[in-house]
């Protein structure tokens, strides 16, 4: 149906309903005039007089009235629809579609998750734990959340944490039979477990720099793995060296289940950001989710 036929049908079902051009015009915000062409030029479409008229009142005509009828119900679904689509830019409901990384889920996300949800109880967060290089418009997200040095530049970005560093760990029981690594280059001469990017097959790259001097080392490598917490328990049983974020194995560092080695080789790099492709007409839902986490304590400067 064409635009131009949809607006006759709207300006006909206007005048039955109201019975009087004058205030049909009214609400449709165009003349009785206008709104009479309007109608004649739908019953000349139609081959049907569809309102009979006099300088008193106007009534529909019993074909009219069965338009009438029939239109009721499906003009009645668009405009509700209408203002539905209306609402999600003016009222904070529906689903915000987030991807985001497992570290990131942990220590954004958890912190403000009761806090959101008990605030905005007719928002669904619908949360992609995905450590892949996700394109989050091409599979439909809303927003994601990825370290600073992984978003696009044409994207909106709210950093959302400090600066991320690595950690090389590896178990006592690792190291009760090798010596420390001292330098990134003798990690040649002992194993290591890596990540490997499930989606394009690629591993992690150990790349270390102390400032003065980067490495990229080429590993021997006991197993790979698209999971950090497997790749944490790995390290933990004493399989292998992973490379993990400082954050994520601090608290096994702290009660000596894992050694960190290589502490200064490894430089800190941009911290987890928030980012979404526009602000045009954005869903009053993914609006108040972003304000919520500006405003939370995840956020630290």
């Amino acid at each position: 149906m064409k635009g131009s036929e949809f607006a006759e049908l709207t300006a006909f079902m206007a005048v039955t309903r109201e019975r009087s051009f004058r205030r049909a015009a009214q609400t449709l915000g165009v003349t009785p005039s206008a709104l009479s062409h309007t109608i004649r030029s739908l019953e000349e479409r139609l081959g049907a007089r569809l309102l009979n008229r006099t300088t008193r009142s106007v009534a529909p005509t019993q074909a009219g009235q069965a338009l009438f009828d029939r239109l009721g119900p499906a003009v009645g679904d668009i405009e509700g629809a209408v203002r539905d689509v209306g609402a999600f830019q003016t009222q904070p409901r529906g689903n915000v579609r987030i991807n985001l990384p497992r570290l990131a889920a942990h220590s954004v996300i958890t912190p403000i998750l009761a806090d959101f949800t008990a605030a905005f109880p007719d928002i669904q967060l619908d949360l992609m734990i995905d450590d892949n290089l996700t394109d989050v418009v091409a599979k439909g997200f809303d927003a994601g959340i990825r370290s600073g040095e992984l978003v696009a530049q044409d994207m909106i970005a709210l950093k959302l944490t400090p600066d991320l560093r690595m950690a090389v760990v590896g178990s006592a029981t690792y190291f009760a039979k090798r010596a420390k690594p001292a330098h990134p280059a003798d990690l040649k001469s002992h194993v290591c477990v890596n990540y490997r990017w499930n989606e394009t097959g690629a591993l992690f790259p150990w790349h270390f720099d102390n400032g003065q001097q980067q490495i990229d080392v080429q590993l021997k490598q006991a197993m790979t793995v698209n999971d950090i917490d497997f790749l944490c328990d790995a390290a933990l049983q004493g399989i292998g060296l992973a490379l993990l974020p400082e954050s994520f194995v601090q608290p096994h560092i702290d009660d000596g289940r894992l050694i960190r080695v290589l502490d200064d080789w490894c430089k800190p790099f941009a911290g987890f950001y928030l980012y979404y492709p526009n602000r045009t007409h954005m869903p009053a839902a993914l609006r108040a989710f972003i304000d919520f986490i500006k405003s939370s304590r995840a956020i630290r400067p």
